[in-house]
């Protein structure tokens, strides 16, 4: 896959539209807009650092002659503990089976079986229906969008762009409160230098911000970027406190972050106590055992290692035929015999790890955030449609959806927009290069080593307001270094952690109840009237 030629910003086209995130949502929006107008898409590192690349299951979708919209709606519903917005819900599944026509459109080589989509099963879903490839979806999808993008002449693609912050009306010249946002200034991590990039509209397609914490199947870019910018702009944020948590994290001290998918246990695998020999999900939910909602299932695993001071479980599917497994999981199988685990004859190691950040910038059904100007789409969002658990494979789904509300949106509107103002350039005149990269990294492995012992997947009060304190010492610290120093893409990202991780507790704090993910031993009842988290700038 050929990378994008790095463009100095005097020689870059004129762009209507900026798509900060080159993943499922970044790039579907941008190849919808690209029709009509052009599009500027802008990617921190490499063009497919995001966690789109990196999703092993599948996109949900009812393609299955016993399915239904009303059973799929049902099993998301049920997964959210009803946190979810029905609108929201019914708008994302009744648009699925297109978004899947549209990526076979690309190119897409998902499995067949005949002459239709084969269709797998995971955890909380009533049917098979998840159309995949193999155990590598989000790297082919990943692939297609981007020979797309890269072949679009309305498409310019930016690599090595860290975005830093919104540029609203209070960086315009002539000085402006009404919070509309211009573009984004962002940090070209090839020359040091900060850019300012305009547009009409900007959509936020940043990913989730898996990196707050210690353990976490998300990229190293996955900083909550997107959160961060939009909460510093002004735009509200809801439910931060619904973290997912991936029950099966392959545990190897070597290999960081390698995920073990969920369809693993929906062809069979059974989860094992290394100690005892035995499964235990019928002691924890005897009705769909392994098949359970991830929050069940993590939360299961969890409670097996601290009561048997474990450092791992096993997840097993050697019972299954080995031909079976392979083909099943060919990625999993060369990479796990790679470092000496047969899972057609042994168990693999697992433990639970952040997975997926169902809270984010509030949007509603068009992509839109209560700033003008401003869409958002895909994991940065709070969309409604994952409520207080996301269901399996719903995420690469809700990308495509909200990818193409957003561009149909701005297109639909696109009259009514004014051309960006002259803003003010990046104001480095009081900053100089760090002496002290060392501090980066510190509060970076202290605040990720601090929301998992405090903020993880089982929480206490105590715990949630010792990690706030730690939180309110870090920002003073942080925000002085930030001051005094250039900017650079760890110091951006460290930032943006601090923020995000304070947007948790923050919501943490004030959901008094156990729901979904959110599970806390002093409020361990789950309240009779589902309501948002919504924090206000």
């Amino acid at each position: 896959m050929s990378a994008a030629r790095s463009i100095p910003p005097h020689e870059l086209p004129a762009h209507d539209v900026i798509v900060v995130g080159s993943g499922g949502a970044g790039l579907t929006a941008a190849l919808a807009l690209a029709e009509k107008l052009r599009v500027l898409v802008l990617a921190k590192g490499e063009l497919t650092g995001g966690s789109t690349a990196w999703a092993q299951g599948g996109i949900a979708a009812v393609l299955d002659a016993g399915d239904t919209f009303e059973d799929h709606i049902r099993d998301t519903m049920v997964a959210g503990a009803g946190l979810n917005r029905i609108e929201t819900v019914e708008y994302v599944i009744e648009r699925a089976p297109h978004a899947i026509d549209r990526l076979v459109q690309l190119g897409v080589p998902f499995n067949t079986e005949g002459e239709h989509l084969h269709l797998t099963r995971e955890g909380g879903h009533s049917h098979r229906r998840i159309v995949h490839v193999a155990d590598a979806t989000g790297w082919a999808v990943q692939s297609a969008l981007l020979t797309a993008a890269q072949n679009h002449p309305n498409i310019t693609l930016l690599p090595g762009r860290a975005c830093i912050d919104l540029i609203t009306g209070r960086h315009e010249e002539r000085y402006s409160g009404s919070g509309r946002v211009w573009g984004v200034y962002a940090l070209n991590e090839q020359t040091g230098k900060v850019e300012a990039h305009t547009a009409k509209a900007t959509i936020l397609a940043t990913g989730g911000a898996g990196r707050v914490y210690q353990f976490s199947t998300a990229p190293r870019g996955a900083t909550g970027d997107g959160i961060a910018m939009a909460w510093r702009a002004g735009a509200r944020v809801g439910n931060m406190e619904m973290m997912q948590f991936h029950p099966t994290c392959l545990y190897n001290l070597e290999v960081k972050n390698f995920l073990i998918t969920e369809a693993v246990r929906g062809e069979g695998g059974h989860l094992i106590n290394p100690r005892t020999g035995k499964r235990f999900m019928d002691f924890y939910d005897p009705e769909r055992l392994e098949l359970a909602p991830r929050d069940v299932v993590a939360r299961a695993i969890d409670s097996e290692i601290k009561r048997f001071g474990l450092d791992y479980v096993h997840l097993d599917i050697s019972h299954q035929p080995a031909d079976f497994v392979r083909e099943h999981f060919p990625n999993i199988y060369e990479k796990l015999i790679g470092l000496g685990i047969d899972m057609t004859t042994q168990p693999i190691p697992v433990v639970p790890a952040q997975h997926y950040t169902c809270g984010g910038i509030v949007i509603d059904l068009n992509g839109r955030t209560d700033l003008p100007g401003l869409y958002a789409a895909g994991e940065c969002t709070e969309s409604g449609l994952h409520g207080a658990n996301r269901l399996a494979s719903n995420s690469l789904l809700e990308c495509f959806v909200f990818g193409e509300a957003a561009a149909a949106d701005i297109l639909a509107r696109w009259d009514s927009f004014d051309a960006p103002p002259p803003v003010r350039p990046w104001d480095e005149s009081r900053v100089t290069d760090s002496d002290e990269e060392v501090v980066i990294k510190q509060n970076w492995t202290e605040i990720r080593r601090f929301m998992w012992n405090y903020v993880g997947i089982v929480r206490t009060t105590k715990r949630l307001e010792r990690a706030a304190h730690r939180i309110k010492l870090l920002t003073d610290e942080i925000e002085d270094y930030y001051g005094h120093f250039r900017v650079s893409t760890d110091l951006i990202e460290l930032r943006n952690l601090l923020q995000c991780a304070d947007l948790i507790v923050r919501s943490a704090l004030a959901r008094h109840e156990s729901r979904g993910l959110h599970y806390t031993l002093d409020y361990p009842k789950t309240l009779p009237q589902p309501r948002d988290t919504v924090l206000v700038p």
